[in-house]
């Protein structure tokens, strides 16, 4: 029996690229694999312009996906992309802003809309630790320091008593948050102003290594950023596909962990960085062996933590349960 031919989607990720290069093989599929320099252009092609038939989606885009409780979509439990999300916060050093609680009332800059998938996760950590309320800030949304399309795919939902503006035309955020014109700024990529050192602007938490490495310790919550999902026609076709793709991705996943492991014999002589194998050490020592996990049970309590964010933050009309999102095989992984 011929594979399935399928186009599959995802960011070039070293978890990701053993599936491309030929090295790990999906079983019972012919994948033609696809990606793009922005990540938000992968999730277009699949929402918008059914472009693919797999693809990594951010957590936010897929929920939003969701109408009168079901998706076009299912997730299987691969999470290509994941990051602790203290560090995404960045604040003007002249706007007062020296705790978190100074966040309240203030004027906030987020990348690409309300709740992208780098603002639920510390809006949530903000509002259960520290009583952040973002309904008391004005939020202005949009591109940092290039242009931005706009992110038209997706509904841009939020509570009712938030108030969100689009920014004007010609801004950027970095550049108004350099600038005062916005308090303080939450994003997945860094603001050009920061990585040219601006004694202008900071990080809300400097130290962002070891309060990110804390709040793992104290919470379990490694915050899951994307997913993976496959169409929910196609695996009607092809029911037996959801798992010849999920294990594709563990192995490519274990393939790239493999080689780091492997590295610190030769003191990881394949990277350009100093001291990376005591980098490696470290993150075993804090997240274990098994430090980027896959699968439902590793992951239950970051899952939870986004989808219940999503509903406190009006993005959601209804509390999502992990068995809502997830095909019902992968519920024990």
């Amino acid at each position: 029996m011929a594979d399935t031919k399928l186009d599959i989607a995802f960011w070039d990720y070293d978890r990701t690229r053993p599936l491309v290069d030929g090295t790990v093989k999906i079983d019972g599929v012919d994948g033609k694999f696809h990606s793009a320099p922005i990540v938000t252009e992968i999730f277009r092609g699949m929402i918008a312009d059914g472009s693919f038939d797999v693809s990594e989606l951010g957590f936010t885009y897929f929920l939003r996906t969701f109408k009168n409780g079901e998706s076009p979509f299912v997730a299987i439990p691969v999470f290509p992309n994941r990051a602790f999300r203290h560090s995404a916060i960045f604040i003007n050093k002249a706007s007062g802003i020296e705790t978190p609680q100074d966040l309240n009332g203030k004027t906030i800059g987020e990348l690409a809309l309300y709740g992208h998938d780098a603002g639920i996760m510390p809006k949530g950590m903000l509002m259960h630790e520290f009583g952040f309320k973002p309904e008391t800030c004005k939020w202005v949304i949009g591109g940092l320091d290039w242009p931005l399309k706009p992110i038209d795919f997706v509904p841009h939902t939020h509570s009712a008593n938030v108030q969100v503006t689009d920014i004007a035309k010609g801004k950027e955020l970095g550049a108004m948050l350099e600038a005062g014109e916005i308090d303080a700024l939450i994003s997945a990529d860094v603001p050009k102003c920061m990585l040219e050192h601006s004694p202008k602007v900071g990080r809300l938490f400097p130290n962002f290594r070891e309060v990110e490495s804390d709040y793992y310790k104290h919470t379990g919550i490694f915050p899951i950023m994307h997913t993976v999902v496959v169409r929910r026609d196609l695996l009607a076709k092809h029911p037996e596909l959801s798992q010849f793709i999920y294990k594709g991705f563990c192995d490519a996943k274990k393939t790239a962990q493999e080689k780091y492991k492997h590295g610190l014999i030769f003191n990881s002589m394949g990277t350009m960085f100093p001291w990376f194998s005591q980098l490696v050490e470290e993150d075993l020592a804090v997240l274990g062996e098994d430090w980027w996990p896959y699968g439902i049970e590793a992951n239950r309590k970051s899952i939870d933590a986004v989808l219940r964010y999503h509903h406190e933050q009006g993005i959601t009309d209804r509390l999502f349960k992990i068995e809502d999102i997830f095909l019902p095989e992968f519920l024990t992984t």
